[in-house]
């Protein structure tokens, strides 16, 4: 397992240990600390995030679902490649379909649907953790489509969300602050209940944040 790097847990409270555990495993593969066929130790993870097997098992099987790692029999966890290609097909479909999706969805949205993203945006201005800043986000975008009545639309959409795409606000130094901008631009869309307008806002955040973040991994 590689060693030029510190794993460290951070404390927060909307996680449980071993989403907190995922959480750094996951960011540590995609920053290419954990390289593609490499296999990643149960005792060692343990050991050196000072946690139970037992969280680091729970991660590792959520990474597998995420497509981050493959789990084989009699070696464990291995690190699977990801590629740019990867990357663009993900946020690509995710432009599209969430556009989609948040179309028909303010059409149906009711007023405390709309407060409710109010009270996300206001919480992620004020943030100023990370992990409480990614799970702010992931609710926003949730809220954002919950009204769309193709149930199977937003299925494939939640599947897309796993992985890295909840993970760029760490990954990308500048993210935060130009997604905020875009989050309050995308609200006061749907307060106007232009249904068009806050489609095409969300096609641009999210292609937006998949180009940076190819161009952030092939710089690294």
């Amino acid at each position: 397992m590689s060693k030029k790097f510190e794993l460290r847990l951070e404390s927060h409270e909307l996680d449980t240990l071993h989403l907190k555990v995922c959480r750094v495993l996951r960011e540590a593969i995609l920053r290419g600390h954990f390289k593609p066929g490499e296999r990643l130790v149960q005792e060692e993870l343990a050991s050196s995030l000072g946690v139970s097997r037992m969280p680091v098992r729970e991660a590792l099987r959520k990474l597998e679902t995420e497509g981050l790692v493959i789990i084989e029999p009699h070696r464990g966890a291995i690190v699977k490649s990801l590629t740019v290609e990867d990357i663009q097909e993900i946020y690509g479909l995710r432009a599209q379909m969430e556009k989609m999706a948040v179309e028909m969805s303010v059409e149906h949205m009711a007023q405390e649907d709309i407060d409710e993203l109010e009270r996300l945006v206001v919480a992620m201005e004020r943030s100023t953790d990370s992990s409480e800043y990614i799970e702010r986000n992931i609710e926003f975008h949730r809220v954002l489509i919950s009204c769309c009545p193709w149930r199977r639309l937003v299925a494939f959409i939640e599947t897309l969300w796993n992985g890295f795409p909840q993970q760029t606000p760490q990954m990308l130094s500048d993210q935060t602050e130009k997604s905020k901008k875009e989050h309050r631009e995308i609200l006061q869309a749907v307060q106007q209940r232009d249904a068009a307008e806050a489609g095409r806002l969300v096609y641009g955040h999210i292609k937006r944040t998949g180009d940076n973040l190819v161009k952030a991994l092939q710089e690294s």
